[in-house]
């Protein structure tokens, strides 16, 4: 008589920080899984750690995952299911050559990230913050013919770096407050979608900053974008410009970009995301042009909810025997 076959074991999932509590919930029961008590980021060592006692590790972009920490991973970690759509503080390559999958979480933050980029433009030009900071001081007096004199968002000159999903879903947020929408991209689009967005292409970045009233960043950080906006880039900007920032905080130089502002060389900035993470140049908090949020353009409950779903349909995938639907491969970087 043949024994029966053992039941195949749960997938051994360590998470790196708390996520929402119904996605927390759904991973209890499909996976073994690792949950974090606290919110506070992981060391390399407790990293390290949780990558060689499972199966599966969900970082997100707290986790530095390079190449001496896949290093010392061991051979039982098989898929690092990010909790987040950017990939960078993961080496994709030296992951996929020990044999590690890497899925991401695409799409899910496109709209919500357009919306904060909008915020930005908004709060930058007309001067929200100020007003916020003289009613919060109690300093009002009323109404007055020439106060808080910010500027006209319609009909200014939108450039746009980086054409990707949250790009174009920007565009279509600028079309309708009635701005001029023009961007650069490493590949230009399609002529339909050029239509669609009324968008206006320029090869040269370097032209294209020369000539816009806003600036909005929304490309990834890869080697070639590091510092894209550099200090001799920032010197072509108008000194009536302004420049957003929801993508990606190392695509701008961020001391030459306070320097500039603190000499009145740019007339604003919008930044959710910073060069060195939460440490920000403190030069840059006393400015009144700069609207400074704390990585908050993704920030919706529904966007990480849907980002929790995609974490987990690519593990159960992958525990199926299948390749994660949001497969990220070196090529695609």
């Amino acid at each position: 008589m043949h024994s029966p076959q053992p039941l195949r074991q749960k997938l051994r999932v360590a998470v790196t920080r708390r996520l929402p509590e119904a996605v927390e919930t759904r991973m209890k029961e499909l996976f073994d899984v690792v949950l974090r008590d606290d919110d506070r980021k992981l060391s390399r060592e407790e990293l390290a750690s949780a990558m060689q006692n499972a199966d599966v590790i969900v970082p997100t972009v707290t986790d530095q995952i390079d190449a001496n920490l896949l290093a010392q991973a061991g051979e039982r970690l098989k898929l690092i299911a990010n909790y987040g759509a950017g990939v960078d503080h993961i080496d994709v390559q030296t992951a996929r050559q020990r044999g590690v999958l890497v899925s991401n979480t695409p799409g899910v933050v496109t709209e919500d990230t357009a919306d904060m980029t909008l915020a930005l433009i908004l709060a930058v030009t007309r001067k929200i913050p100020e007003g916020l900071a003289e009613m919060q001081a109690g300093r009002w007096k009323g109404w007055a013919p020439t106060a808080h004199l910010g500027g006209r968002v319609g009909g200014r000159r939108l450039g746009i770096l980086g054409m990707g999903r949250i790009g174009q879903a920007v565009a279509r947020r600028a079309n309708a407050f009635g701005m001029q929408v023009h961007y650069h991209n490493r590949k230009r689009l399609r002529a339909e979608i050029e239509e669609e967005l009324q968008a206006t292409y320029w090869e040269s970045l370097d032209q294209m900053l020369a000539r816009m009233d806003v600036i909005s960043v929304n490309a990834p950080h890869t080697p070639s974008t590091f510092h894209l906006l550099n200090a001799r880039r920032l010197k072509l900007l108008k000194p009536s410009a302004v420049i957003v920032n929801t993508s990606r905080g190392e695509v701008i130089d961020e001391n030459a970009l306070t320097r500039m502002l603190r000499a009145g060389e740019i007339a604003g900035a919008g930044l959710d995301v910073f060069e060195h993470g939460h440490e920000i140049n403190p030069r840059l908090r006393e400015l009144p042009n700069v609207v400074l949020l704390p990585h908050m353009g993704s920030a919706t409950a529904e966007g990480r909810a849907e980002m929790g779903e995609k974490v987990i349909i690519n593990i159960k995938t992958f525990a199926d025997g299948h390749r994660p639907p949001d497969l990220v491969v070196p090529s695609m970087l």
